[in-house]
């Protein structure tokens, strides 16, 4: 925890120098709050989108107070990342604020445990694309890209081997639009079947919403391919790409 401290205030010294020189140009808040299971590899996760921030010219604020989710405070962000939140983290107020937020235009990126929060939110579900079943045991999965035409999966390859958390979903709903799955024959435990969900994308009441399922190990964050991955994601919510339209 003390090598993990140290990095985050390095991050954020590299972040504000980087800043100083290169004007953000937009800003996310990364939500990390949990009310169930907590993730160690958050630390992490959060040292990583400081970097991709100060590289990518994004200012990028932390927190795990809820009380930040008002219609003023989201008002200052392009995109709220959940980043493997757990359980019931917002209170009626406050989601009511987030609702709002999505609907004026706000990006949402979910990552890992994004999807095992607010059970008892059905708009949240709606939101994420689908929440979460269950997990074995962390191992290597092969995961079949499908669909190229967004940026956060263009650059990946068809056949995508890493090692992770692997979850299994329930409540997925019908109108996001897939673009990984993974292979179940290339692990142990997965029940979701042939056409497993694992990345996917949609828009969503006015804005934007990405989820990925990776990002359970530390080793996630440093990892090249995946950070192109959540960086690519970040640009499509905070609106600076589009997915080409169909000819």
């Amino acid at each position: 925890m003390k090598k993990i401290s140290l990095l985050i205030c390095a991050f954020c010294f590299f972040s504000l120098v980087a800043l100083a020189t290169a004007p953000a140009k937009d800003a996310i808040l990364v939500f990390s709050k949990t009310k169930g299971f907590r993730h160690k590899s958050i630390e992490a996760g959060k040292v990583a989108l400081m970097k991709l921030g100060a590289e990518n010219r994004f200012r990028v604020d932390t927190t795990e107070d809820a009380s930040a989710f008002t219609p003023a405070n989201l008002k200052k962000y392009k995109t709220v990342v959940f980043l493997s939140t757990t359980g019931d983290v917002l209170n009626p107020e406050q989601q009511t604020a987030f609702e709002g937020y999505i609907h004026n235009g706000g990006g949402y990126l979910g990552i890992h445990a994004a999807a095992d929060t607010e059970y008892d939110w059905p708009w949240y579900n709606k939101l994420v694309g689908a929440y979460f079943l269950h997990h074995p045991k962390q191992q290597n999965v092969d995961i079949d890209v499908w669909d190229k035409t967004h940026p956060a999966t263009s650059f990946l390859p068809n056949r995508w081997r890493r090692f992770d958390e692997l979850y299994s979903y329930k409540s997925i709903q019908p109108g996001i639009i897939v673009l990984a799955t993974l292979d179940e024959a290339s692990y142990e435990g997965g029940r979701n079947g042939r056409m497993h969900p694992f990345i996917w994308y949609h828009e969503f009441e006015g804005g934007r919403a990405f989820y990925t399922g990776g990002g359970h190990t530390d080793e996630s964050y440093q990892e090249p391919l995946f950070m192109k991955h959540v960086l690519e994601a970040l640009k499509w919510t905070t609106k600076r790409t589009n997915v080409p339209s169909a000819l």
